[in-house]
């Protein structure tokens, strides 16, 4: 839970070389997170930043749970909720390089590998992330962010680290909290 108590800010870029894991049975999905975005609590672009609603309660629990939404009435999109308890920050998981299961999350969906996860939608879509997943603990549930135990090596490799500004979102656009390996062919476009 550690890891997750620091501002969202901070944990965007920590998260780059971990792995995003769901497991259903003895069926193992995943990959090694290459891009993400933060979401800090006075951010107008923030879910939270109008208070506490049904849709965002989760943001305002516990760090190091999973905030999934859905979103243009067709896509999920699942976050690492940061911070202490009633301060409402998340980490968007913009995209993943799939490792584990790729056969499977191509059946979910259609795509070439270099496009099957790189972007938010189409990473819940290829992981089948949905509204189930919401609240659940990402340290012991079955959606979890690992510890990849190489990833300054993954990082060094597909690196450097980049910052940008944030993607598909009209409010609060210039600031620089989307984060990502530039050299990974599976970062969102």
């Amino acid at each position: 839970m550690e890891f997750y108590e620091p501002s969202a800010r901070t944990v965007a870029p920590r998260l780059l070389g971990h792995w995003l894991v769901r497991r259903e049975g003895d069926e193992v999905l995943g990959g090694v997170i290459v891009e993400t975005e933060a979401y800090l609590s006075k951010d107008a672009a923030c879910h939270a930043a109008r208070g506490l609603t049904a849709r965002n309660r989760v943001m305002f629990g516990p760090p190091g749970r999973a905030y999934v939404y859905f979103i243009y009435g067709c896509h999920f999109c699942v976050n690492a909720v940061c911070c202490a308890e009633g301060v409402a920050e998340a980490v968007l998981i913009r995209a993943i390089a799939p490792v584990w299961g790729i056969p499977q999350m191509q059946q979910l969906r259609a795509s070439p590998e270099d496009r099957l996860c790189n972007g938010p939608g189409k990473l819940c879509q290829a992981l089948g992330i949905g509204r189930e997943h919401n609240g659940l603990d990402l340290r012991s549930s079955p959606l979890i962010i690992a510890g990849n135990p190489l990833w300054r090596a993954y990082r060094k490799l597909y690196g450097p680290v980049r910052a940008s500004t944030r993607i598909g979102i009209s409010r609060a656009q210039e600031f620089p909290l989307r984060f990502f390996l530039s050299g990974s062919s599976s970062v969102s476009r």
